[in-house]
């Protein structure tokens, strides 16, 4: 075994209470930091799921009609600013544009649909909802709504339609039902009720209406069309960057979930921020702690430092010795306190449940949370021996064995 490693490790067994202090200071603040990042961790994961859960994370439209301005007879300045209708617009060669977003770097899946606003009516009921028309299979890789089935199944081809669990309430409708879909200028459908699904959103599960792409197109006269174009990418926060990627190369519009959910964004990073800062303050409070009590350690054994200087030991195994120590009571401090902070974090999510089954408080508890503890506690045993280390290794030989 090295020297300086001998020695380290044997001043550590002779200050039992001082190295059980330092590993209880160095457990708590790791302990603190893994139940802290679990919690915010796994509520950010369930937040940003079951926000993508109901949209696509990017989506592609043609650009809106822009106001045009009138000129009065013999004027060259504007009087009046007419609108221009908004109305329903197919995405010119939209097969050639879903092939190229498609190949996009981060893009995963790649879905035409076709959206607009319709009543869905059965008797005297009648609900304002929005009708999708969708490739079934493109669109399940874009919003996974076979998973989220309640009933029935995902099949939304010719007339055969998928409704929100709220919609289908609404309605008093099951699988089997048929309903009537009405749209602008009147036009109408007789559709069935093949499956219903919970995507966790209450607006959503009132009010989709998942038909098949032909059956949307001849609803909202856009024969052969493609309003949208919706896109699922690798990783959820590239999505901003990809939708940039996307607009550049096709000249659509492009929102991504990032952009719409602005507010969901703000909250995340406000969170993300306070977790940065009581981890902060929790170092900078186990930084000095083991600071103190190694100071105290080079105090009582400046006798015995002074000997090992005396016999030759040079300046560098002195700081290094005090170094091992700092380092070594912050790993071993990280594995107790990863092992604390794991079990207070599943303790935590069993304290309440949702109906499901499903934790009110979710935790989230992976490799790079234990290996980052590890790492922080170790460079904080580390920085903490600097100024004890440093001390020691500066002491005269002399002095150190006349005054230890």
């Amino acid at each position: 075994m090295p020297f300086e490693w001998f020695v380290a490790l044997r001043y550590l067994r002779e200050g039992r209470s001082q190295t059980a202090l330092i590993l209880a200071a160095v457990s708590i603040g790791v302990s603190v930091v893994v139940f802290l990042s679990a919690l915010i961790n796994g509520l950010q994961a369930s937040l940003i799921k079951q926000t993508l859960g109901s949209q696509p994370h990017v989506t592609l439209h043609p650009p809106e009609l822009v106001a045009r301005p009138l000129f009065a007879p013999g004027t060259t300045a504007a009087v009046v600013l007419e609108q221009s209708p908004q109305r329903m617009r197919s995405i010119e060669q939209w097969s050639s544009v879903l092939e190229q977003v498609a190949r996009v770097p981060g893009v995963t899946a790649a879905s035409p649909t076709v959206t607009g606003a319709a009543f869905a009516i059965r008797g005297t009921a009648e609900k304002p909802v929005i009708v999708r028309g969708v490739d079934p299979e493109r669109f399940r890789a874009v919003i996974d709504v076979q998973s989220k089935l309640t009933t029935g199944r995902f099949a939304p081809t010719g007339s055969d339609v998928v409704i929100g669990v709220g919609l289908a309430d609404l309605l008093n409708v099951t699988v089997g039902d048929k309903l009537r879909v009405t749209a602008a200028e009147r036009r109408d459908a007789i559709v069935t009720v093949v499956g219903t699904f919970d995507l966790g959103n209450k607006e959503v599960n009132d009010r989709w209406v998942i038909a098949s792409l032909r059956q949307a197109q001849t609803l909202f006269d856009l024969p052969g069309g493609a309003s949208t174009i919706e896109l699922r990418v690798g990783e959820a926060f590239d999505a901003e960057r990809i939708a940039l990627d996307a607009a550049e190369r096709t000249g659509l519009e492009a929102d991504s979930w990032m952009k719409i959910n602005a507010q969901l964004l703000v909250g995340l990073r406000s969170q993300n921020s306070s977790k940065y800062m009581i981890q902060f303050f929790v170092v900078i409070a186990v930084t000095l702690g083991i600071a103190s009590v190694l100071i105290v350690s080079v105090v009582q054994k400046s006798r015995e430092i002074g000997i090992l200087r005396a016999v030759g030991t040079s300046r560098s195994r002195v700081l290094r010795v005090f170094l091992i120590e700092g380092a070594v009571v912050g790993l071993f401090g990280s594995f107790v306190g990863s092992a604390l902070g794991a079990a207070f974090s599943l303790a935590f999510a069993m304290l309440a449940k949702n109906p499901d089954g499903s934790p009110t408080f979710p935790v989230q508890l992976d490799l790079p949370l234990f290996a980052g503890a590890s790492v922080l506690a170790t460079s904080i045993g580390l920085l903490a021996a600097v100024i004890p280390a440093r001390r020691a290794a500066r002491l005269d030989p002399a002095e150190a064995i006349r005054h230890g």
